[in-house]
């Protein structure tokens, strides 16, 4: 029965004196292993001269990086290969994450240190020796061991098997999590700075240069008052000035709202989407039902989703209505907003969308947007619930474990 809990590989059928389409599917490997061993040995020797000689110049690295990322593909068809052939079915190993790295250098240097390509190299190096041994005993048991062939290629192959599994399965759970979390904490570090640098341009621009103008505003103030001006121009001076106070008082409490809304915090998710709702040029509908409050983090990361999506609903949907949905599924958090515009989002289609995407997954979570040209959109975004006594550092389960579902 196939183990595919643990390997995923299907167990084949006890060697017997019986050319069945097994054996002959065993033979054809071994036969095949020749050609094929040298076409991934000479690929290897290539890269790794190549690249070795060009490490003195600024192409060596790159050239290197690329010839890891056709590792990874000569993988993919030994994979496929062990699968057709020799009945393993190993797991294809997950992705770079390089849309989630930022900068080419970052990009490089995940490329650089990929486990699964340079497994696939140490694969296709010892690989050579092997190919010549199999196929040559292969070709002499066809016409000498006859009788007993079947138990030699099945012996052989049981070899290719272990190969196969040993060296070009998966990274394991922890390598692809420390690929994952570097990548991550590239898009947090960016996230922040980005968040820093509008904090400041805010500031100067609004709070700062109004703070600015009220200090001019009573100082000029002031002079009159000594030079004995009118009360009526002095009480005009005054009145300007405290409605600069009134609108730089306005823009502090607009900005601290921007970092951590203070509704957020003391009531909770529900009614700070309802205050967000309100804003909305659109008019929204928001449900929410929730029993308890996930994590702190969680929380404002879902809020400031739903933020960014109104904005997008109120500047380019053209919808007439909105409503927003916010339930627990299991250890997730779930959101839903839908609107009924002209449609078109996607991912691609701007920093906007690919930004809530990549703060999402940042924190192990879900960014599906489903929206045909002519409408309507739905864009659904999926958190883990993280209980709020543990914070943001407890565990969670995956995506694509608990599945982005909807509520019933």
């Amino acid at each position: 029965m196939p183990d595919r809990a643990r390997g995923g590989e299907d167990r084949p059928p006890p060697a017997r004196f019986a050319y069945d389409l097994p054996t002959w599917k065993e033979i054809t490997h071994l036969l095949v292993n020749l050609p094929v061993s040298l076409i991934g040995f000479v690929y290897v020797m290539c890269v790794l001269f190549t690249s070795g000689l060009l490490t003195i110049t600024v192409i060596g690295f790159p050239l290197l990086a690329v010839g890891l990322a056709g590792a990874r593909q000569l993988g993919r068809m030994e994979r496929a290969r062990a699968r057709r052939l020799l009945g393993v079915r190993v797991e294809e190993p997950s992705r770079l994450p390089l849309g989630r790295t930022h900068g080419r250098l970052n990009q490089l240097w995940l490329m650089l240190k990929d486990p699964v390509g340079w497994r696939t190299i140490l694969y296709d190096f010892i690989r050579m020796p092997w190919g010549v041994f199999t196929f040559c005993v292969t070709l002499v048991s066809l016409f000498v061991l006859w009788p007993v062939l079947p138990f030699i290629a099945r012996g052989l192959t049981n070899v290719d098997r272990a190969m196969v599994r040993a060296l070009l399965s998966p990274s394991d759970e922890l390598e692809r999590r420390i690929a994952e979390l570097e990548s991550d904490r590239g898009v947090v570090v960016d996230t922040a700075a980005a968040d820093l640098r509008r904090i400041e341009r805010d500031l100067h621009d609004g709070a700062q240069a109004r703070l600015v103008n009220l200090a001019m505003g009573l100082g000029l103030a002031k002079e009159k008052l000594l030079e004995g001006q009118s009360d009526e121009v002095v009480a005009a001076m005054v009145a300007e000035a405290h409605g600069e106070v009134k609108l730089a008082l306005q823009e502090l409490r607009d900005l601290a709202r921007g970092i951590h809304p203070a509704v957020l915090t003391d009531r909770g998710l529900d009614a700070a989407l309802s205050s967000v709702a309100s804003r909305c040029t659109v008019p929204v509908t928001v449900t929410a039902d929730l029993s308890e409050r996930p994590a702190e983090a969680i929380e404002g990361i879902a809020y400031f989703t739903v933020s960014e999506l109104l904005q997008n609903v109120s500047k380019h949907s053209g919808a007439r209505s909105a409503s927003v949905e916010v339930w627990r599924s299991g250890d997730r958090l779930l959101i839903q907003v839908r609107d009924d515009g002209r449609g078109g989002a996607r991912l691609d289609g701007g920093t906007g969308m690919r930004g809530l995407a990549e703060r999402l997954d940042a924190v192990d979570g879900l960014f599906v947007v489903d929206s045909p040209e002519g409408g309507p959109t739905a864009v659904t975004a999926e958190l883990p619930w993280r209980d709020r006594t543990a914070g943001a550092g407890s565990g969670s389960g995956s995506g694509a474990e608990a599945g982005v579902s909807r509520k019933g």
